[in-house]
């Protein structure tokens, strides 16, 4: 079983470096407006958009400027999706005749998709038409992740220009976003998961009789078209209440292994469109190496967490080791067809990204392999991250490394030729802060409220995590679950969603008020005090400072949640 693992994690592992490279430099181009193949298709388009739009493409925008653009573009959509949510009862493309979703799940799913969270307190093909569907929520899944990736896109550009006080224009990037990277991608997606067996049709659902005489309604529909967004976007809202689970997402290995491709594609090509940007791929690269590192941590913890299984079971005489007739371990909430080192390598690869796609169930894991998932979030989901938000997430902590080598040396931290002084690392601090507060404050609330306690379906340490992994989800605009909680009640719908915004907004403002600060500034020469910021020694660096920055302000909660339940699972071992 482990070469079986080391196989199948290092082919993913392969493929996702070989993918990110011209993928990253193909964004590089698009976003610094130099000629591309998609160009003579898609050039007359933009401009139509932005003569439709009043848009004026060569005008650029200071960070306040590209701030409000963002927040307003992101505001109005929130408001129309809540609105279909609302009237989807007297809206086409509604064979079942789905009733009008209630005010508060309306308002918890418009911030989720609005956020890029795509949390879902609903089963999708029992709340959801075909139009919310595609002219709601996968409307959302192309326009939120283009919003980070234009977020990254600029904070980039804070980065690498000098002395200058505009950081591009957001709508520019927005538009650009859509049309050479994530419409392309997603059509070809769509069409290879339709060969492989994903519906793609309006039709109403089927009735069918099963063989033992029973009736069965089988749902269907526009499923291709949002579920390659989904991944590729890292929504991760799915198109059935089982997600990624569901055969018709993912019916099969090919399909499983493309999907988490997608998951990781884009996130992963942006570190190198930054070392493009910035003139030294070497600088994208240790930042794809850190990200690299953590991923392969994570994935080793959670695949041996489920191999190794109950201990308790074992105490009772059942065999959990993997032989010709079954597949050992914990196979509690997974799928057969994916078994454990898939059902986990997919946990890690959707909590290291932003996505919250699932083709397992979390809350089922043993303790210790739901704590990875857990601390995937809480480091901050820059673990290659979400669209965008993974990269501007590693270039802060990036700007907190080089500020902690420099007090090593005793110089002023310096970045890219740029010194980093006290706005920098106020903005930084900020941003790092927001983050925490927005998860610990709000379970230490819901954890003594009724309403808050009323939700949870395993009382004692599990319960906590669940409530933990809700929070924790909701600021990390991840979206999966530890599915035991319900959350559909007015105070999760209500208080989730108020944390997914703020997750997403409170977060992008400071960084991009860092990107501003920094654009402005001119570059020094290096010189024999510089600490380079391309190498092995920054990228162990780099890794340390998000690991202990993490561990320092999660493990307090982790402890009462996953790890004292994994000390109550092995009890018997240890005394």
């Amino acid at each position: 079983m482990l070469i079986n693992a080391l196989i199948q994690v290092g082919i993913f592992a392969a493929l996702v470096t070989i993918i990110s490279v011209p993928l990253g430099l193909y964004m590089a181009r698009v976003f610094s407006g130099e000629q591309t193949f998609l160009d003579p298709i898609l050039r007359p388009l933009e401009r139509l958009l932005y003569r439709l739009a009043g848009v004026h493409p060569d005008r650029e925008q200071g960070w306040a400027e590209y701030a409000v653009s963002m927040l307003l573009f992101s505001g109005v959509g929130m408001v129309l999706l809540y609105a279909i949510e609302r009237l989807q009862l007297f809206l086409p493309l509604n064979p079942q005749h789905l009733s009008a979703v209630p005010s508060d799940l309306a308002f918890n799913t418009a911030a989720s998709f609005t956020s890029n969270t795509n949390w879902q307190a609903y089963a999708g093909e029992t709340t959801m038409s075909y139009l919310t569907q595609m002219a709601g929520l996968a409307f959302h899944n192309f326009v939120s992740a283009a919003t980070g990736i234009a977020v990254a896109i600029a904070v980039i550009r804070g980065f690498v220009r000098r002395n200058a006080s505009t950081l591009g224009n957001f709508w520019v990037d927005l538009t650009r976003a859509v049309l050479w990277i994530l419409l392309p991608l997603s059509i070809v997606g769509a069409l290879v998961l339709i060969w492989q067996g994903v519906p793609q049709n309006f039709s109403p659902y089927t009735q069918v009789t099963t063989l033992e005489g029973a009736h069965q309604v089988i749902a269907q529909g526009p499923v291709a078209s949002q579920e390659i967004i989904k991944q590729l976007g890292t929504n991760g809202g799915g198109f059935f209440n089982a997600n990624s689970a569901h055969p018709y997402e993912n019916p099969n290995p090919l399909t499983n292994l493309l999907e988490m491709l997608a998951i990781f594609a884009i996130a992963a090509g942006l570190t190198h469109t930054f070392g493009q940007m910035a003139g030294d791929r070497r600088q994208g690269w240790a930042l794809f190496a850190a990200m690299a590192i953590l991923f392969l941590i994570g994935t080793t913890a959670a695949i041996w967490a489920e191999q190794k299984g109950n201990p308790q079971f074992a105490a009772m005489g059942v065999d959990q080791h993997a032989s010709a007739l079954q597949s050992g371990g914990n196979m509690e909430g997974k799928e057969v067809r994916f078994g454990i080192v898939n059902s986990a390598l997919w946990a890690t690869v959707t909590t290291d990204a932003s996505c919250g796609a699932v083709n397992s169930m979390h809350d089922s894991f043993t303790p210790l392999g739901g704590l990875v998932p857990l601390v995937n979030m809480q480091i901050g989901e820059i673990i290659f991250g979400g669209v965008g938000s993974g990269l501007y997430g590693m270039l802060v902590m990036a700007v907190m490394a080089v500020f902690i080598a420099g007090l090593m040396v005793g110089r002023t931290p310096e970045y890219l030729g740029k010194k980093i002084e006290s706005r920098e690392m106020k903005l930084a601090m900020l941003f790092i802060l927001i983050f925490p507060a927005l998860i610990l404050i709000p379970a230490g609330i819901a954890v003594v409220i009724k309403p808050g306690l009323a939700g949870i379906s395993n009382p004692g340490p599990h319960g906590f995590s669940q409530i933990l992994y809700a929070f924790t989800e909701a600021a990390a605009n991840n979206g999966s679950a530890f599915a035991g909680l319900n959350a559909n009640s007015m105070f999760y719908n209500v208080a989730l969603a108020i944390i997914m915004l703020g997750g997403r907004f409170l977060m992008k403002v400071p960084v991009l008020a860092l990107a501003g600060s920094l654009a402005g500034k001119r570059t020094v020469p290096p010189s024999a005090g510089t600490f380079p910021t391309g190498g092995v020694v920054f990228v162990v660096l780099l890794t340390a400072v998000i690991l202990i920055v993490a561990a320092l302000t999660f493990f307090p909660a982790d402890a009462l949640g996953p790890i004292v339940e994994h000390l109550a699972m092995v009890q018997h071992q240890l005394f």
